[in-house]
């Protein structure tokens, strides 16, 4: 099918080739105004300024809309999330409200394991009914591209269940879904003592049924003072850099204890959360091909310090924006709240907020070749907003749902 746009008021984030964008880039967002696009079998085909219709396309096809006020940019890349879970918690959150700490949640069986405990006893077919109703409200809301991990399992069966329930939802959503095996979430109550224990069990037992069934991309440690160690971080990467799953992890959240460095080491395509940053880890990773992927809806929900997205930006570090939703400390895939609380809380322009939620998004799970930008040859995942007088008004007016519709693959 053919479909030709003509009169739109803006067409954000136009790119010739791709680029990922760090420093003084990432506030460079090409559009065309008062622009045409045409999209041919679910691709971008052509697109330029009105003026230049008649000579670009002299033949117009039979479907011609016209976008009248609207402005098109591409659809959000939303590069960490927990999406497969079987129960929201929010009585932890009620829990949170009435001054119980993390650990006293947890030692009522909350947090992670509790998690872990409902998924255990639930259907693989119930958790894919219950993604794939999320995964349709996520696109309703802008999103194109979304990672999704495992890690409410913690034992072989239970991984495994997660991981088939993303590979039906890569099968058969139209949204493009990338895989991470996040055994490494937590321990098991029975491995309390025993880290060697379920570290063995990740990588001699689950690690090899993964690869046979093709089950991930990618795999994920949560690094951090009281789950995993940087060095067991390091041997689970290593594991799984033997099955062909690179890292993207889970990084200085709560503390600084040497993730940064190590991951780069571990050739990380990205280091996400970053709350807790020094002056050395910024350096470090500004000077990496690693992307530090920033969750700032996590924060808001936790109450925490928000990530130093100024002070990266201007050391040069290449970041991207992602909703971390979870049932724990992010229940929000929205990614138009991600991009505006990056403005309103951590001081992006809007342009560098979109940016990093679409192309570096896309980058930040090796998707660029195909989605993040406006270019000739990429999937047409669209995002059509209501009239708006800027693309500015996008993050300021955060309230309002601002999106009129949403294309992924052609078809709204």
């Amino acid at each position: 099918m053919t479909t030709l746009f003509i009169n739109i008021k803006e067409l954000v984030g136009v790119r010739e080739q791709n680029v990922l964008l760090r420093g003084k880039a990432l506030a460079d967002l090409p559009s065309v105004k008062d622009a045409f696009l045409l999209v041919e079998d679910g691709i971008i085909a052509v697109h330029g300024a009105m003026n230049e219709l008649e000579l670009l396309i002299p033949n117009l096809p039979p479907v011609v809309t016209d976008a009248g006020n609207q402005c098109v940019l591409p659809a959000w890349c939303d590069s960490h999330t927990h999406l497969v879970f079987a129960k929201s918690r929010e009585e932890e959150f009620v829990d949170k409200l009435q001054g119980k700490t993390y650990a006293e949640i947890a030692a009522k069986g909350g947090g992670i394991l509790n998690s872990a405990r409902v998924l255990a006893a639930t259907s693989e077919d119930e958790l894919f009914r219950m993604a794939m109703c999320r995964l349709k409200e996520a696109a309703l809301l802008g999103t194109g591209a979304i990672e999704i991990k495992s890690g409410y399992g913690l034992t072989l069966e239970g991984e495994l269940k997660m991981l088939r329930v993303i590979k039906r939802l890569k099968q058969q959503s139209n949204l493009t879904i990338k895989a991470s095996f996040l055994a490494a979430h937590a321990f098991p109550p029975e491995y309390k003592e025993n880290h060697e224990g379920y570290i063995r069990l990740i990588t001699e037992q689950m690690l090899p049924v993964i690869a046979a069934e093709k089950l991930a991309d990618y795999i994920d440690v949560f690094c951090e003072e009281g789950f995993f160690s940087v060095e067991e971080m390091e041997t689970i990467c290593k594991a799984g850099a033997s099955h062909g799953l690179k890292p993207k992890l889970h990084v200085n959240q709560l503390n600084s204890i040497g993730g940064i460095q190590a991951g780069i080491k571990s050739g990380a395509v990205s280091l996400d959360h970053l709350e807790t940053m020094t002056a050395g880890d910024i350096n470090d990773l500004a000077a990496s091909q690693t992307i530090g992927t920033l969750l700032p809806t996590a924060a808001f929900f936790l109450r925490m310090d928000y990530q130093p997205a100024r002070k990266l930006i201007d050391a040069g570090a290449a970041i991207a924006l992602a909703s971390d939703f979870n049932p724990g400390s992010s229940p929000s895939f929205n990614m138009n709240l991600v991009v505006a609380l990056s403005c309103i809380q951590m001081k992006m322009l809007p342009e560098e907020a979109i940016n990093a939620a679409t192309l570096n998004g896309a980058y930040a799970m090796e998707l660029q070749n195909g989605l993040g930008s406006i270019c000739v040859g990429k999937k047409a995942n669209l995002i059509f907003t209501k009239p708006i007088p800027s693309i500015a008004y996008l993050p300021y007016a955060f309230g309002s749902n601002l999106i009129d519709k949403v294309m992924i693959g052609g078809i709204f």
